[in-house]
Formats: structure tokens, sequence, C-alpha cells
């Protein structure tokens, strides 16, 4: 079985990333994935212990493997981002 075959689109995809904490990062992010789908996002926000980064997780619908793969990648280009889970 290939990861292909894991995915079923389209789908509602829970995206989340890491990134340094300020509202730069957010507006950044939610930006990103306004680019690929278009949409009116309200992400959920999890700061860390010391308020140094948020976690900020956005749902979508995904409609194929590519569209996630450039959503990654654009993401992971920003500056404020540490990492896309």
């Amino acid at each position: 079985m290939s990861n292909d075959d894991l995915w079923v689109f389209p789908c509602d995809f829970m995206f989340k990333a890491m990134a340094h904490a300020n509202q730069q990062a957010e507006d950044h992010i939610v930006s990103v994935i306004n680019r690929h789908v278009p949409g009116d996002y309200v992400p959920k926000l999890n700061p860390s212990k010391n308020g140094n980064y948020v976690a900020v997780t956005v749902t979508f619908q995904a409609t194929s493997k590519e569209m996630l793969d450039e959503i990654y990648l654009a993401v992971n280009s920003l500056d404020c981002v540490k990492v896309c889970l």
C-alpha cells in the first residue's frame, strides 16, 4: 500500500504549524492557505508554555495530495514558521 492509498479526496484536513508567537505569524499562515483554498478561516491557537511559540491549526477542504504538498512547502518557507506538522 502506498501513501497515496491512505488519502481519499476531497477531505477535511487539519493543518498545523508551529511559529514564533506574534500576530503576523498567524496572518501569514492563513494567507498562504487562503491562496490555495480560499475561505474564511479562524485558526485555533495554542501558545507554548513560555509564550515564545504558538501552534496554529487551520482546517480546510483538501482536494489532492499535490495541493497539500504546495501548502506545506509554502507555509514552511515562511520565516516565522519553525515546523509544519
